[in-house]
């Protein structure tokens, strides 16, 4: 099944790219005033498509999809998970760091995950139990999160290009001379899985199909994603969609 969904996340972001070099993106403001474009709509197309001819069939809960109402996925045992486009808001400004994300979760955890980044044509992948790899150029390479610990000076925290608030900067306050490297989308939870970067802290909201991709990918390199407050795992598929804080981090010794 990886290699299908991984086909899959590569026709989807050609079919970004293809509204990429438009003029024009249509873009439309949501409910939350974030951006949607004709761009989001055409990869949900692909995505479902492809997703909807699997051998095996599960609901599909999709940023771009009608939602699904608590009552009805509650019982869901395995669903995917997807963002169509990850970085609307990047997309938009051309910078190039925005993901196609696509995730199966099982009982409240993710268990397989691709993440494909269509400008330089990246494709990283997960699968529980399997490790976490990056393909680049056809050559295909293991991703390891690095070790740290929380006194040791200049760690690299990854932030958002969209949000940095005041409870984000009092976190990074607490480290020894932090480094910070700034990244949008699921791009964050990469950099961290290829040891780039070691912390990521998301004290602001986001929803589950923003997570469930990367968060496998940085776990099987080694990494893991906990809720600010409890410390515990996050999780998917609960009442409200919407993330509570997270920490995404390497492996802390």
């Amino acid at each position: 099944m990886i290699e299908e969904l991984k086909n899959i996340a590569v026709r989807a972001g050609k079919a970004v790219l293809e509204i990429y070099g438009e003029d024009d993106f249509q873009v439309e403001l949501k409910g939350d005033d974030s951006p949607l474009t004709i761009a989001d709509k055409k990869s949900n197309d692909v995505i479902c498509e492809g997703l909807e001819r699997l051998e095996i069939q599960y609901p599909i809960l999709s940023e771009e999809n009608k939602m699904i109402e608590y009552d009805d996925r509650k019982s869901y045992d395995r669903y995917w998970c997807v963002d169509p486009l990850d970085g609307t808001k990047e997309f938009v400004k051309r910078n190039g760091e925005f993901t196609i994300n696509i995730a199966l979760i099982e009982n409240q955890e993710s268990i397989l995950g691709v993440v494909y980044i269509p400008v330089t044509d990246e494709l990283y992948w997960a699968q529980k139990g399997q490790g976490a790899f990056r393909q680049k150029d056809g050559e295909v390479s293991r991703l390891q999160a690095p070790k740290y610990n929380d006194s040791d000076e200049g760690l690299v925290l990854v932030c958002s290009r969209s949000h940095l608030n005041e409870e984000t900067q009092a976190f990074l306050n607490q480290y020894k001379d932090p480094k910070t490297l700034s990244r949008g989308s699921s791009l964050k939870f990469l950099s961290i899985a290829e040891g780039k970067a070691h912390i990521y802290p998301r004290l602001a909201p986001t929803m589950e199909w923003d997570t469930s991709a990367a968060q496998i990918v940085l776990e099987e390199a080694g990494g893991e994603v906990v809720q600010h407050e409890t410390g515990e795992k996050l999780k998917y598929n609960k009442e409200s969609l919407v993330n509570p804080w997270f920490v995404a981090r390497a492996k802390r010794v």
